[in-house]
């Protein structure tokens, strides 16, 4: 493997460090692209950190556009560097940014929310928890591409082991059966996290913010309101951490709608939100079942602005459809309004050419049908035969028929 000298150059540190790396922005002398590195400093006797193999081992097989890229791994005696693509900054900082406030315009929620998504399933896909999804941890790029990144606390879960860490994800994304202790939670925990930074983008402030582990649960029961005693028992039994006789009593709040908390956000990012953040595990809503939310699959505003030089906005192709055969419905429905917006031009132009046809006493060179005009039902079952005649045969048309056709509904190019 070529080193870090031959490889690299114009290396300067970036703003602020990991928990055990510092962060580097430099140029591949290859390929000429801008990279992140990630440099780790070993120690001599505890050696590689687990966090960093884990890292490793997952992110070489997760090949995605919404996921970060490591494109290189240089291990040396005192350090290892991990080389990964490089993104401007982190949602965190798009949003401090580019937002209101905090808060993104809904366009730029719809797109970054698809692609958070859409990294999401890839991983649960592939049998990777993340564990730890957050604004910092999710990279945007000039592109306005979206790309989770920060695997350091991943975990494999098809690996057969009995219980996980409940010491996962950061406490204002962390669900609240992990916050009760469960030790057997599955993909559902990255799915409250997507709820949360969800609403993070629409309001411009985190959702949910407790101190510790028991104000972060009662922030969240304050919202979502306090489950019933059956749930509470489930998830305490899941956990292990505490038997059905000591079940601790929380305060029975009521459930305070959505709407009222985020009244910036419309009907479909409401339910989305609903199927999101359900304090039960097995209620909430997979990753991939998401992308097909009427949130993304109703119509989409695809007109967004062009971004200002320099600016981040999200591209305006971020929304293709999850399933192939409901892209052609759209398509044929597509097909259908054209067909239909012909049609009704069609006929205006028929009706036009009537009466212009009538005045003159003629209709295509014949004699009228129907001299008296002022007869409704006779003048729509004339108009009803021109537009027949003229959709049947619009060649057979004289050349000087007072009113052609355009020349895109002509015989052969519909």
């Amino acid at each position: 493997m070529a080193s870090l000298h031959v490889l690299l150059r114009d290396t300067y540190k970036l703003e602020g460090e990991g928990t055990y790396a510092t962060v580097y922005k430099g140029r591949s002398r290859t390929t000429n692209e801008i990279v992140a590195l990630k440099e780790i400093h070993l120690d001599a006797e505890e050696g590689t950190p687990s966090t960093a193999i884990r890292e490793i081992s997952l992110m070489k097989e997760l090949k995605h556009v919404n996921i970060v890229r490591l494109y290189d791994v240089i291990h040396t005696e005192t350090k290892l560097v991990l080389i990964f693509e490089f993104a401007d900054r982190d949602l965190k900082k798009y949003m401090d940014v580019h937002g209101d406030r905090g808060s993104l315009e809904p366009n730029t929620v719809r797109s970054f929310m698809y692609q958070l998504l859409k990294g999401t399933a890839f991983c649960h896909e592939n049998r990777v928890l993340h564990r730890d999804l957050k604004p910092q941890n999710l990279l945007i790029n000039r592109k306005g591409e979206l790309k989770i990144g920060d695997f350091g606390l991943a975990r494999a879960f098809g690996v057969p082991v009995n219980t996980f860490s409940n010491e996962v994800v950061t406490l204002w994304y962390r669900a609240p059966d992990v916050l009760m202790g469960s030790r057997t939670y599955s993909t559902s925990i990255d799915v409250w996290s997507c709820g949360c930074i969800f609403a993070e983008m629409i309001s411009g402030v985190p959702l949910f913010r407790g101190r510790d582990n028991q104000d972060q649960l009662l922030h969240i029961m304050r919202i979502i309101g306090t489950p019933d005693e059956r749930i509470l028992r489930k998830i305490a039994t899941e956990g292990q951490t505490e038997s059905a006789s000591q079940l601790k009593q929380y305060p029975r709040y009521p459930k305070i709608p959505f709407q009222q908390v985020l009244p910036k956000a419309s009907p479909q990012a409401i339910d989305l939100l609903e199927r999101l953040l359900q304090f039960d595990p097995s209620k909430r809503i997979t990753a991939a079942e998401a992308l097909s939310h009427p949130y993304f699959t109703g119509s989409v505003q695809y007109g967004i602005p062009a971004p200002v030089p320099g600016s981040m906005a999200p591209p305006t192709y971020n929304f293709p459809h999850p399933h192939a055969h409901q892209q052609q419905q759209i398509q044929q429905q597509q097909q259908q309004q054209a067909q239909a917006q012909a049609q009704a031009q069609a006929q205006a132009q028929a009706q036009a050419a009537f009466v212009q046809a009538q005045t003159s006493g003629m209709v295509h060179g014949q004699p009228a049908m129907y001299p008296n005009q002022q007869d409704p039902g006779r003048m729509t079952q004339a108009q009803a035969m021109a537009i027949a005649q003229a959709q049947a045969q619009p060649q057979a048309h004289p050349a000087n028929y007072p009113m052609q056709y355009p020349q895109q509904y002509a015989a052969g190019t519909r």
